[in-house]
């Protein structure tokens, strides 16, 4: 493994071990995020999601594997499994995942999974009916970005 490829697998070995403070510490000041559900987080952001995710998560956890590089860039694939808090539902989510790294950080981190799919188990029936439409992806992206900025006020996170 090079170097970046150890970054992201330390990465996941720290999400393993729900150590949000080693996974916070693999990005760099300017980092930025993606997935289907929060959109353009910024570096403080997206440590906060992971401390968020962690702590709410009592029954997560994750695999990893195919981590890849090529130069600056890293790719890798996870799977979650855990209970939605909301429905008490229970879901295996599948991502696929891909980082910039610069100076030994992730910059980007871009995280892809099929929404559909993850609707259907988080949210059950309606998940199926309406996981698709985009109605229900703006939906849930707004309650999330809500759930991350209240966390992030209770937490003194600023």
């Amino acid at each position: 493994m090079n170097s970046n490829e150890l970054l992201i697998s330390q990465f996941y070995t720290c999400f393993q071990n729900k150590d949000y403070k080693g996974m916070q510490d693999c990005y760099a000041d300017n980092a930025i995020f993606n997935d289907a559900v929060f959109k353009n987080l910024n570096a403080k952001e997206v440590k906060a999601m992971w401390q968020m995710l962690i702590s709410s998560g009592k029954d997560m956890r994750i695999e990893f594997k195919d981590i890849k590089a090529i130069n600056n860039t890293v790719t890798a694939h996870w799977d979650a499994y855990y209970t939605f808090s909301k429905t008490g539902n229970k879901v295996i989510n599948k991502i696929d995942a891909s980082f910039i790294i610069e100076n030994g950080k992730i910059i980007s981190h871009n995280d892809s999974f099929n929404f559909y799919q993850w609707a259907k188990q988080a949210l059950g029936f309606t998940g199926l009916l309406l996981g698709w439409t985009p109605l229900l992806k703006n939906k849930v992206q707004k309650t999330a970005q809500e759930s991350l900025k209240t966390f992030m006020k209770k937490s003194n996170i600023a």
